[in-house]
């Protein structure tokens, strides 16, 4: 079974959003990175570009734009929208999708 979070918690301050797993991980996502990596069919360039993992070294080192979160709200049980201060907010962030965007897994 794939882990689930615990606790999530969209950080202004520190540009971050923070993830804690059922598994204890902790996860730590840039602001700038989550929103370099939306997977909208928008921002992935079309529907057959659409279903695979992000690059976790993408969302750890995608150069800080200014971009915020503005809002964040669940999907069900099993993702999240994120509502961005540049007006986009048409991508849905599975949990296993950002598991497997964890910038830690990049190193």
């Amino acid at each position: 079974m794939a882990a689930r979070p615990t606790g999530v918690k969209a950080d202004r301050n520190e540009r971050v959003l923070k993830i804690s797993w059922d598994d204890g991980r902790e996860s730590v996502y840039p602001f700038a990175g989550l929103r370099a990596v939306c997977p909208c069919v928008e921002c992935k360039g079309g529907h057959d570009n659409m279903g695979g993992p992000a690059d976790p070294a993408q969302v750890r080192d995608a150069p800080d734009s200014g971009i915020t979160v503005s809002n964040l709200q669940a999907v069900g049980a099993y993702a999240l929208q994120f509502f961005w201060s540049d007006g986009h907010d048409s991508g849905i962030y599975t949990w296993d999708y950002l598991r497997q965007s964890d910038p830690a897994l990049a190193e």
